[in-house]
């Protein structure tokens, strides 16, 4: 009874991070599975062989339009961390409030109960703690540029030698108009969407979610809180 209790606690403590994680899983394999299919259509209409699931997952095709969406994702997030540390919306629920100190902002301090360790170390340990949630999804948006680029040049390649053209390296693929195109059909709407979430915060409530103002909340009021 007290290990399903545990269970119980554990999954009620992260719900949301494991029903991301699942619907991530479900779509991943849901576009690899459409995605082979889209693959060989196209390879039989070129009379070109066909390729098995397995062989598929570790395709160009395959890594590129993972990449690619990938890495949209985690340009949004990086900015949208980065550029909340300083810039303001007034009576978005995503802002912080441009009239007060928040939480956020105070100095850490190693003798706060519960500080984390890198808090307790300080000196560059703590410099780059206090800066690694952007960080990280700095560094993940590069792995995943990266693999988009690789990807992308690996598939182009492909393409150009099935028409009689010429294979390219990752850096040739990137000076191309489609490299950029992959890119920017991304990066908009990401940056279509979390703009949206700003200002629409402002005037409609969501009850319940963290992501919104009280229902109650003036148009003016500035942050979740």
């Amino acid at each position: 009874m007290k290990n399903r209790n545990g269970w119980r606690k554990r999954l009620h403590d992260n719900g949301l991070s494991i029903a991301f994680g699942a619907m991530f899983v479900v779509f991943l394999i849901a576009q690899t599975l459409t995605g082979h299919a889209t693959y060989n259509q196209d390879q039989r209409d070129h009379g070109q062989p066909t390729i098995g699931y397995r062989e598929y997952l570790f395709s160009p095709h395959s890594i590129e339009a993972t990449a690619e969406n990938w890495e949209s994702e985690f340009l949004q997030m990086a900015m949208y961390v980065l550029l909340t540390v300083f810039l303001y919306q007034r009576g978005s629920a995503e802002s912080k409030d441009p009239d007060k100190k928040e939480p956020v902002d105070r100095e850490p301090s190693p003798s706060r109960k519960g500080a984390p360790r890198a808090v307790q170390h300080g000196g560059l340990t703590l410099k780059l703690y206090q800066n690694s949630l952007g960080l990280a999804f700095a560094i993940l948006f590069l792995v995943s540029f990266a693999l988009h680029a690789a990807g992308g040049a690996a598939e182009y390649s492909e393409e150009q030698l099935q028409h009689g053209g010429e294979a390219v390296g990752m850096l040739e693929y990137m000076a191309t108009a489609r490299f950029w195109f992959e890119s920017f059909q991304n990066w908009q709407s990401e940056f279509l969407a979390v703009g949206s979430m700003v200002v629409l915060s402002i005037f409609l409530r969501q009850h319940g979610s963290p992501e919104s103002k009280p229902v109650d909340a003036s148009h003016d009021e500035t942050g979740n809180g």
